[in-house]
């Protein structure tokens, strides 16, 4: 009887292992058809998910019921399983350097409990030959088994955007390899009872995963490139976003726009591939000039804001800004990898007192992340940037912002929110 075949009967367990925004959705997806172990090594989580709470706040409550899943932090517990899903971050250090600590530690959990006939499967995006060259050595080493005739691996890259509703796991076709034919039909049909598109099967794991390397690495070149024009069109006093709209009634102009590049996905995947690149002797010149200009740009956006307070005449060491928005992106509570960290950081080396507000950050992982908490919404500021369009920036006006503005204050929008909505503010946008 294959592997797919035991896990349909219920015969045995699909384990996720790593339960964060992508690892939660998948377990929970399969528990609604098959057993599931769900595991994390964080305890508080567990507790968490045990009582129905996703403390990414990316899932309701309701997600949980009518649920066939354990949710443990205890390596004893995953012995039950036989299909083990690793979907473990996979950041960059201060060196913008792989870090894969994570993975290596739950290929090392996985080795552990790993017996003969158990497949691995990958999620956590990585650099093509990470699976084979740093995973499937560790699974070796601490099973003791060898790899393909004692236990199968495959990588399934995952493809989940935080705060989508539309594309979920379920709804997205999924991207699946294994290490021979018949790993990647037992992959591809567990898969299959989840996923109602259905998979492409890749022609190697590191197919799989170069293709899920460059999804992100594509659309980090486009947005720099856009980030790049609106700093050349600002010099020139042409508004970006009427440039973009002009440009976008051709049939096949690519619909990008300017903006913060953060999060774990765009802004760091493409660090995967370049230091894969030059390890194997090549320098990764577009995507590398991609990244600066991307990672560059929270600075920029406050070296324009001090520099118009300027402007309007106010000595800007005694200046008050106030950012909206600090999570990566809009109506989510992820902080990690924001480069509005990068706009308060650059506006307090002028002296600028800086005060932050948004409607889904947490305060206390905001300081311990990035040394500043939350603050409560006043009056006065000389300049408001709103750097991320959360639902609840989208409907306020003009009245709103001259309220809490002082006297030639100035609008700093990022994303272009506001365009063509003030008549009196002094306005700028990328």
């Amino acid at each position: 009887m294959s592997i797919y075949d035991r896990i349909i009967k219920k015969e045995t367990s699909v384990a996720v292992i790593g339960l964060g925004y992508v690892g939660l959705p998948i377990a929970l997806a399969f528990a609604k058809k098959i057993k599931v172990i769900g595991f994390d090594i964080n305890e508080k989580r567990v507790a968490l998910m045990k009582k129905g709470i996703d403390p990414s706040n990316e899932l309701d409550k309701s997600e949980f019921k009518n649920s066939d899943i354990t949710f443990t932090h205890k390596l004893e517990d995953l012995k039950k399983a036989t299909f083990f899903i690793v979907a473990v971050p996979t950041p960059i250090d201060d060196y913008n350097l792989p870090d894969l600590k994570p993975l290596i530690a739950a290929s090392t959990s996985v080795g552990k409990v790993l017996k003969k006939g158990d497949y691995v499967v990958y999620e956590s995006t990585v650099y093509p030959g990470c699976t084979e060259e740093d995973c499937i050595p560790i699974l070796e080493q601490h099973s003791g088994l060898k790899f393909k005739s004692d236990f199968k691996v495959g990588y399934s890259p995952e493809r989940i955007n935080p705060g989508d509703k539309e594309h979920t796991i379920t709804k997205i076709l999924k991207i699946v390899s294994g290490c021979d034919n018949e790993s990647l039909e037992n992959i591809a049909r567990t898969y299959e009872i989840i996923v109602e598109p259905g998979t492409h099967r890749a022609s190697s794991i590191k197919v799989a995963e170069a293709a899920k390397i460059i999804e992100n690495t594509q659309r980090d070149v486009n947005i720099a490139l856009m980030n790049e024009l609106s700093i050349i069109f600002n010099k020139m006093n042409i508004n970006t976003y009427d440039v973009l709209a002009a440009a976008g009634t051709k049939w096949n102009f690519l619909k990008f726009y300017p903006g913060l590049v953060g999060g774990h996905c765009i802004g760091v995947d493409p660090y995967y591939l370049t230091y894969k690149a030059e390890s194997v002797g090549y320098h990764a010149r577009i995507i590398n000039s991609g990244r600066y200009v991307n990672d560059s740009m929270g600075f920029y956006v406050a070296k324009n804001t001090v520099k118009k307070i300027i402007a309007s005449g106010k000595n800007i060491s005694k200046s008050k800004v106030l950012v909206m928005g600090a999570t990566f992106k809009e109506d989510v509570s992820d902080i990690r990898n924001s480069k509005v960290a990068d706009i308060v950081k650059e506006l307090k080396s002028y002296g600028v007192k800086v005060e932050v507000v948004d409607p889904h950050a947490d305060s206390a992982e905001l300081k311990h992340e990035y040394g500043f908490g939350l603050s409560k919404l006043a009056k006065g500021y000389d300049g408001v940037i709103v750097a991320v369009n959360h639902k609840e920036y989208k409907t306020l006006d003009e009245k709103f912002f001259s309220g809490v503005l002082s006297k030639k204050g100035i609008v700093v929008d990022v994303k272009g929110l506001y365009k063509g909505r003030f008549k009196k503010l002094n306005y700028w946008s990328l």
